[in-house]
């Protein structure tokens, strides 16, 4: 990778222009895709966020977005152009914050875990009606949810899919999970803007991150709802047509080769995004993981600009 600053673009990035061919190549690469697909992955899914910051200027503009949990919640902020607002959020959050279990809070009829309450916060914050109308105007955002198994109770459906999920990830390596699904666990795909109000989207994308004890169990239209990443965290099934042109943005790495078709193509972190999924205690990880996500993409960028589509195999 080059060594650039991860918050700087490379002088021949920045100096490209709509009639540079280097630049249209890349435009094109990036144009291609119709649909995009965001990973779960909670704090990783800056990441995400720093890929999305580079990538979407130069061309990419998918027209269908398929996310779950934090990952769902990254691509409604970045549609609904509240992206940075978001950081500056979680920055001064989580600067103030010295451990993620405060079991003192429990005195006072709170839970140990402050998780929810301050990402329910910052959702009803940054995805206020204002936001909520712009989110409209955007390409559809499909939130996976997990619906448990019928007629299994909410903690033990909840021990199952955690350990069909870590079967799956540490076993089996497998970068699209089965095994909840052989199980009974189903997906649910339910569309950000039909969401009514910025409660029912907090809602949604709350529920679509259903994990405790960080958060409370939930139910979503009257019914038990878990972490849809319990099914898939890649969910490209969540997409109204997977058969389209996709990039899919993941939040780990993986040790094996990833496939390589001409419908989908996965792009992972250069290395280990350097901060937990549910440490709210590190706002130093946050921006890493963000800078590092835009230090990938201007690497990808510069890529695309000398080979075109050809980058994606290099």
């Amino acid at each position: 990778m080059p060594t650039l600053m991860p918050t700087e673009i490379s002088p021949a990035v920045r100096a490209a222009t709509p009639l540079d061919p280097a630049a249209q190549r890349a435009r094109a690469a990036l144009a291609g895709f119709a649909h995009a697909v965001f990973a779960g992955g909670g704090n990783r899914c800056w990441w995400q966020a720093g890929v999305w910051q580079v990538l979407h200027p130069a061309g990419l503009a998918p027209r269908a977005i398929a996310g779950v949990s934090a990952g769902a919640a990254t691509a409604c902020l970045l549609l609904a152009g509240r992206g940075e607002p978001a950081l500056a959020h979680y920055l001064e959050v989580t600067a103030g914050l010295r451990r993620n279990f405060q079991p003192e809070r429990w005195l006072h009829g709170e839970r140990a875990f402050p998780h929810a309450a301050i990402y329910r916060d910052a959702l009803l914050r940054l995805l206020d009606a204002d936001a909520l109308r712009r989110l409209r105007t955007q390409a559809p955002v499909y939130v996976q949810v997990a619906r448990p198994p019928r007629g299994l109770p909410v903690p033990v459906a909840l021990l199952v899919g955690a350990l069909a999920y870590q079967f799956d990830k540490k076993v089996r390596r497998a970068l699209h999970p089965q095994a909840a699904r052989a199980l009974g666990f189903r997906a649910e795909v339910l569309r950000a803007q039909d969401c009514a109000t910025p409660e029912a989207l907090a809602d949604l994308l709350l529920a679509s991150s259903c994990t405790p004890p960080f958060t409370p169990a939930l139910r979503l239209d009257g019914r038990a709802v878990l972490d849809g990443g319990m099914v898939d965290n890649v969910p490209v099934d969540a997409l109204p047509a997977p058969a389209a042109p996709t990039l899919v943005l993941l939040t780990r790495r993986y040790a094996r080769p990833l496939p390589l078709g001409a419908a989908r193509v996965y792009l992972q972190p250069s290395r280990p995004i350097p901060v937990s999924s549910w440490d709210y205690t590190d706002a130093p990880g946050i921006r890493a993981a963000l800078e590092l996500g835009r230090a990938d993409a201007v690497e990808l960028l510069e890529r695309l600009r000398r080979h075109g589509t050809d980058a994606w195999r290099a």
